[in-house]
């Protein structure tokens, strides 16, 4: 069973420009199958409703994981701890997903594969929750030890795997396309420069949690960590010294979020030296230390976000 941690997956989760669209132009159609601006923009849809799903679904199944191990131990000891209430929702950024767009080009019929996969084990894995719920409200578990209980874990278990596997899958291959559009759309916006730039930190940042993720898992090795910390910093300084000033009045309201990203960005850094020191000091990375990482992550992530939007 894969180790859930949001820190170790080495693709972005971060939202392209939807209200930053221009017209496509050649470089998309050399690039992609872009028939025109309505395909662009159908790839950067595609992206931001997946990329948000996944980033929910992979919260809910850290819930739902810790749930079913808590259920087996019930099953086995009536005594043990009271259930949380367990609850499934809908996936609205899912639902808005109709098709896999034509644009992705070769790599369609790879994307829409893996998409239904990762469809289809979301789809299990909820299903096999209320399974449990049901189990654990009628207390079927009295009359089967927890036998039950047991094989549905390793149900969901199995489906997890296979719902990260294939996420990641879609992720990594709607993530050159996506670049593609976005750079096609934003050929002429008068943020573009504040945009790529941003995107540029971002990504480095997926770099840094990439490198923590392993290191977490294996040794820490503190002269990597400070390379990527140097990497990041260089390019969260420059960011933050770059005067927002764009002329067209409709973003004026854009530069407290631009502002507000590079404060969270700067907070990171904080987090990171403080995670470098201590990890050096015990040997490997603590968990409380890659708690704050994560969060500070987060933050960094939704200013993000928020500022492209």
């Amino acid at each position: 069973m894969k180790k859930i941690m949001i820190l170790a997956m080495a693709i972005s989760l971060t939202t392209s420009v939807v209200s930053c669209k221009k017209g496509a132009d050649k470089m998309g159609n050399t690039i992609l199958n872009l028939g025109g601006e309505s395909d662009a923009n159908a790839i950067i849809d595609f992206n931001n409703n997946f990329v948000d799903s996944y980033k929910n679904t992979t919260k809910s199944l850290e819930r739902f994981l810790k749930y079913a191990d808590d259920v087996v131990a019930k099953s086995k000891d009536a005594k043990f701890m009271v259930l949380p209430l367990m609850t499934t929702t809908m996936d609205y950024t899912l639902s808005r997903i109709k098709e896999v767009p034509s644009g992705f080009g070769k790599d369609k019929a790879a994307i829409e594969a893996d998409f239904n996969i990762y469809k289809a084990k979301k789809e299990n894995i909820e299903k096999k929750i209320e399974e449990l719920k049901s189990y654990m409200n009628s207390e079927d578990y009295k009359d089967d030890k927890g036998a039950k209980a047991e094989a549905i874990k390793k149900e969901i278990e199995a489906d997890a795997d296979a719902l990260y596997t294939s996420g990641e899958n879609v992720m990594a291959r709607i993530k050159p396309a996506t670049d593609v559009a976005e750079e096609v759309i934003l050929k002429d916006h008068p943020m573009k420069e504040y945009i790529m730039s941003s995107k540029n930190v971002m990504n480095s940042l997926d770099s840094v949690v990439d490198l923590l993720g392993k290191q977490y898992t294996g040794k820490f090795n503190e002269a990597e960590a400070q390379k990527k910390y140097d990497e990041f910093a260089k390019l969260v300084e420059a960011n933050s010294k770059m005067n927002f000033n764009v002329k067209d009045q409709q973003y004026s309201y854009k530069k407290s979020q631009f502002e507000t990203f590079n404060k969270t960005a700067s907070g990171f850094l904080d987090k990171y030296r403080k995670l470098i020191r201590d990890s050096k000091e015990a040997g490997k990375i603590p968990d409380i230390d890659l708690q704050q990482i994560d969060s500070s992550y987060e933050s960094v992530l939704s200013a993000y976000n928020t500022f492209v939007k």
